[in-house]
This record gives C-alpha cells, structure tokens and sequence, in this order.
C-alpha cells in the first residue's frame, strides 16, 4: 500500500451515487492525473447512500492505496450535503470537486489549477461544447446560466457544473444546504472571493442516465427566484414580506372600513349587497396580517441562523482511510 504524508496539497472531492460502473476507471484517471503534479494528493470519495456495489468497490480502493479516502453517509442526502461532508473531510489546500460519471475529464484538472495559481479563489469549469445533450437541454441551460449571470453579477457563462478547484479558506466561509452547490459561485462572491473560468470538455455519459435529466430545467425559475431572495433578504426577509403585507392590511382595511361605515350610516345589508366585497376584504387582511406574521417569524429565524450553533446538513455512517479532518462534523 502506498503511504503519502498526512498533510497534502491536493484534494479531490468526488460524489458517488450508484456509480459502480465508474468506479475503477475514475480511480485510475484520477491518479494517472494527479501523479503529474509535484505535490501529494488525495481522493475522497463521498457514498451518498448508493445502492449498488460502489461502496464495496471504494472500499477495496482503500485497501490499495492509503491516497483514497471514503465517507460513507447514511442515506442519501443529495449533491449539496454529499459535497459539504467532503469539503469538511478533505486535507488538502486546494480542492477540486467533480463528478463521477466522468464527463469531466481529469486529465484537465491542471486547467483549473493553473488558473487557480494565477490568484484567483475559485475556478470554474465551462462546459463550452455540449452538442451531444440536444438543443432541449442545451438551450434551457444557456437561457438559466445567463439569468443567473446577470441576477447574481457573477460572470461565468456555465453555474451548472460541479468541476471547480477551490482554496480551503474560500470553502470556510460557505454554508452548504438545500441545493446551494448551484450557488457556490455567487455565495463565494459574497464573500469577495476572485472567480475565474477555464473551457473543459464535457463528455456523453456512458453507463447508466443522468441523475439530473430534462425535468430539472422546471426547477430554474425557482433557483432564479431562490438566487434573488438569498442576494437580496437572506438577513432581512420582513423586507420581502412586509411590502405586500401591508398592501394587503391596508386594501382589506379601505374595503372593511368602507363597508362598515355603510353598515352603521345606511343600515345596509352587506353580504347581500355587497357579499363578494365582504369576502375580498377579509381576504386581503387576512393575507397582509399572514405576511407580515411570516416576515416577522422570517425575522426570527435568520437571527437564529446567524447568532446560533450550525449543525451539519448531512450525517455520516462510516469513514475509511486517513483520518478526517480535526473538527469535520460527524
């Protein structure tokens, strides 16, 4: 077995779920890739509660070369928590997160970290020729990647890949959850992070399907409408519910005042008269007192993000190979 030092410069960071046919043939590019560079690396691979035989085949991976760490979670969390737990597992300075499936290509890892060594905190891969997916896929993912560009001010022209080299120190400074890998470009932003973006290839899947086929392309406008909230309300979310709350208090209030001065001055008989004008403004009150309780609640929550202890989004069943970091959520 091969013993590098604890300490490494490089980490790769790979999600693996149901890959097994994948397995054996990323290992050997991965190493093939990495051993061209002059400093040590390491492999950590996260299991994200596949089905098949990957976990036994990761494992047997450890028992070869003492480079391959693996991390086992006890479900399946999805590709946010699965790339949280191997940040937080990973030793190296730089670390480069891709998928298995290998339609990125390791031998392009250089790529990123060249431009990385330019002094930028964050590379992106751009996915530049991706004829092969079919203009149904293609286009619906130019129109999101744009938008995204231009709501978030990030300009990368390809949000969607998960080939990206980053610094450990920029890593630090995210919170992961929900379907954040999508944001990690314009989160590091925040943060003044230096993004730069390199062409790769992007090769057709050859065993299997895509775990993100053509009905994900519904889901933009809510990462869209996701994207803006967390630029714009993340910390003050009684700003985005409080306008239309008061809109709502203050029409529902007009049309209940309206109808109670007839009621008392006229004497007349609302939900005959006016029985849809009745139910419009309760309505509207209603809906504008729910917002601002929402807002209000919103208030509450985002200061006991900020002020309290975070718990990791992911849990874990088991690690094998080298230690895991000092600290790494368990």
């Amino acid at each position: 077995m091969e013993n590098p030092e604890h300490a490494c410069r490089y980490s790769v960071v790979v999600r693996m779920f149901n890959e097994a046919p994948y397995v054996r043939r990323l290992y050997e590019q991965l190493v093939a890739a990495m051993q061209k560079l002059p400093e040590p690396f390491e492999l950590v691979f996260v299991d994200d509660g596949s089905a098949d035989s990957t976990f036994a085949l990761l494992s047997e991976l450890v028992q070869r070369d003492a480079r391959v760490r693996v991390v086992r979670l006890r479900r399946n969390f999805g590709q946010t928590a699965a790339l949280a737990a191997g940040f937080d597992h990973a030793l190296g300075d730089i670390i480069i997160a891709m998928d298995a499936d290998l339609r990125s290509s390791p031998a392009e890892i250089p790529l990123l970290l060249d431009k990385l060594a330019e002094g930028y905190d964050l590379v992106s891969g751009w996915r530049q020729d991706r004829r092969h997916e079919g203009f149904l896929r293609t286009w619906p993912s130019r129109v999101a990647n744009w938008l995204l560009a231009k709501i978030s001010g990030v300009e990368l022209r390809d949000f969607g890949t998960t080939f990206k080299a980053y610094r450990r120190e920029l890593l630090r400074d995210l919170r992961l959850y929900g379907d954040r890998h999508r944001f990690i470009p314009v989160l590091a932003s925040w943060v003044g992070a230096r993004i730069a973006e390199v062409a790769v290839s992007d090769a057709p899947r050859e065993f299997g399907h895509s775990h993100y086929g053509i009905g994900r392309t519904r889901r933009v406008f809510f990462d869209l409408l996701s994207l803006k909230f967390l630029m714009d309300y993340t910390s003050r979310p009684l700003h985005f519910f409080g306008p239309a709350g008061l809109l709502g208090l203050g029409a529902g209030s007009a049309i209940l005042l309206f109808l109670f001065i007839k009621k008392v001055a006229y004497g007349t008989h609302l939900f005959v008269e006016h029985g849809p004008l009745v139910i419009l403004g309760m309505l509207l009150f209603l809906s504008g007192l729910q917002l601002l309780a929402v807002g209000l609640i919103g208030e509450l929550v985002a200061r006991t993000h900020f002020d309290g202890h975070e718990k990791p989004v992911y849990r874990v069943d088991c690690v094998l190979g080298q230690t895991r970091m000092a600290g790494a959520p368990h």
